[in-house]
């Protein structure tokens, strides 16, 4: 299941970046020969006007092809006024820029509806409501639940012998606690979709300074949706998406400086085996954790895009920068060149870091 879900995400984000350079270049004047669904091999497809709508087998996302967008000269006389190369460099610009400004967008739609839907937000039980969820925040090393009970779990009742608490909030657990403190107790709790079972003894010295307390080691947290008004969830998403880019941004710049210094912890990098699962992972709080997730992952895309290396957006808007300043046009086999050793930097990027992925799962 979480494969399937990180192609479907993957699928909408690079449609929904394509879909910016598509109309951009469709409203500066350039012609657009074919909109691809899915990477080859072709299903099928419709002509309308002068562009191709493809259909094809691999949904991974899809691709614009832009006419005379590769540094080429186009062969059709007829239309090289038309052709991405033709147009002004303004207008090449803002259709490289598209894709990234659509994933910005569409990052902020996703945080608005989250908002509106109902954010999961910690809240004091004074104030809950019989909505609210006890969930597992986090378990100290030496608790004998650690490594046991995952982090983010959600507990559905706590039961002693002679008794089980259903539906508890923090001060009713620790009660529970305190009351059976020398009696086996069973912890039930779901994660992922699945209910465990887990017998727990309370323990002394979890805790510096009180080493009498008697505790089974666990953070609890109380979380209840909650939701914001259409106005306060548009501020909220731009709020969310300023610093998202900017944390992303900061956080990729400290890793190139790494890198080029040799330091770079590429463990903390997580890679497309590592994504699926994430995307896994966020799912099985529900929805609104999924949607948040792939606005960052949207949000990721722009800013990676804008790099400037060869094979990237923001390589190729170097190349239009650069053909502006000089006033004459790039040697397309250079171009093709550069391009080719942009493209195997990535790979091998991708190589690394998808190898620590797997190997963190072993």
């Amino acid at each position: 299941m979480s494969i399937i879900l990180f192609f479907l995400v993957l699928f909408v984000l690079i449609l929904v970046h394509e879909w910016g350079h598509f109309i951009v270049a469709k409203k500066t004047g350039m012609r657009v020969d074919e909109f691809a669904i899915g990477f080859p091999p072709k299903l099928f497809s419709v002509k309308k006007g002068e562009t191709e709508y493809s259909f094809n087998a691999l949904p991974i996302g899809g691709f614009v092809r832009i006419f005379g967008e590769n540094l080429d000269t186009a062969k059709d006389t007829l239309d090289q006024p038309r052709s991405f190369a033709a147009r002004p460099k303004w207008a090449q610009a803002l259709v490289l820029v598209a894709g990234v400004t659509m994933n910005v967008i569409f990052a902020w739609f996703l945080f608005a509806t989250t908002f509106m839907l109902g954010v999961p937000t910690a809240i004091d039980e004074a104030i809950a409501t019989p909505a609210s969820v006890l969930y597992v925040n986090s378990i100290l090393p030496t608790s004998p639940l650690y490594g046991v009970v995952p982090a983010g779990a959600k507990v559905l009742s706590l039961a002693s012998a002679e008794e089980t608490l259903d539906k508890p909030v923090p001060s009713t657990f620790t009660a529970f606690v305190q009351k059976y403190s020398t009696e086996e107790l069973t912890l039930t709790y779901l994660f992922s979709g699945e209910e465990n079972t887990i017998a727990v003894k309370p323990v002394t010295g979890l805790f510096v300074g009180e080493p009498e307390k008697v505790a089974i080691g666990v953070s609890l947290a109380l979380v209840e949706d909650v939701k914001q008004s259409f106005g306060d969830a548009l501020i909220s998403a731009s709020v969310a998406t300023f610093t998202g880019l900017r944390d992303i941004t900061v956080g990729l710049f400290n890793l190139i400086v790494d890198s080029i210094k040799g330091v770079a912890d590429f463990t903390k990098v997580a890679g497309p085996v590592g994504i699926v699962g994430m995307v896994g992972d966020a799912a099985s709080f529900g929805l609104t954790s999924l949607l948040t997730f792939t606005a960052l992952i949207s949000l990721n895309l722009a800013v990676i895009n804008l790099l400037p290396i060869p094979a990237l957006d923001g390589g190729r808007l170097v190349f239009v920068a650069i053909e502006a300043i000089t006033r004459k046009p790039i040697n397309p086999i250079w171009a093709g060149r550069v391009n080719l050793v942009g493209f195997a930097l990535l790979m091998v990027l991708m190589v690394v870091v998808t190898w620590n992925d797997i190997a963190r799962l072993f």
